[in-house]
């Protein structure tokens, strides 16, 4: 009887959670002035079939935030081109913004994807939690943890698909059509909540299409 009651209280339970799946054309929230860019230009291209915003290169780090836009839990998938130069292609997602340099992102470096050397290897995909826990503080206290390879690489200088998923506690992350996770840690921030937008690292441009939020409230 007690357990035909807590499984009726689970089935009870899950029936009020709500997922929703929401798609933002960034090509088209540019031209509609939908988004905001720090320390980056942005651009609206087509590339074949792909309608894609293109940051441009600069000093420091980018971000262009979705206005009006807030993502706690969920996934966020999102197709990103960045380029295999050597320190020079940093592309990804910030998350969690409180500001534009209060956040949490993933991100990845393409010119690691297909290394040879094992070090850099697995310095492929990144999470960080800026403005304490950023990569350097990261590798420097908790070498290894929070930054991996990417299993069946893509190619650095094409479209890749990332899928990362955001749980209160937890984010992974998983590249293309890859079932197993290539990055999968523990959450450093608190904040449970906040912006969304596409970021890339100091000296990088990158191409952004097709983001989706998938949100679990």
């Amino acid at each position: 009887m007690i357990r035909a009651l807590a499984g009726a209280l689970l089935i009870s339970a899950s029936l009020f959670t709500s997922v929703r799946t929401e798609e933002y054309d960034l090509h088209a929230l540019l031209r509609r002035r939908q988004l905001t860019a720090h320390n980056r230009t942005a651009t609206a291209i087509s590339d074949g079939a792909m309608r894609a915003l293109r940051l441009n290169e600069g000093a420091g780090e980018g971000i262009v935030w979705l206005n009006d836009v807030t993502f706690s839990t969920g996934t966020i998938d999102v197709d990103l081109r960045g380029q295999d130069v050597l320190q020079r292609s940093f592309v990804g997602v910030a998350f969690h913004g409180t500001n534009d340099s209060t956040y949490d992102a993933v991100y990845f470096r393409p010119f690691n994807f297909m290394a040879k050397d094992s070090v850099r290897a697995i310095h492929a995909v990144q999470y960080v939690s800026h403005p304490i826990w950023t990569w350097r503080k990261l590798r420097e206290e908790r070498n290894a943890r929070y930054e991996k390879a990417v299993r069946n690489p893509p190619d650095p200088n094409g479209w890749f698909h990332a899928r990362i998923q955001v749980t209160p506690t937890e984010v992974r992350v998983l590249v293309n059509d890859d079932a197993s996770p290539a990055l999968e840690v523990t959450r450093i921030s608190t904040r449970g909540s906040g912006k969304i937008g596409v970021w890339v690292g100091d000296g990088s441009g990158g191409d952004f299409a097709n983001l989706r939020l998938t949100r679990r409230d």
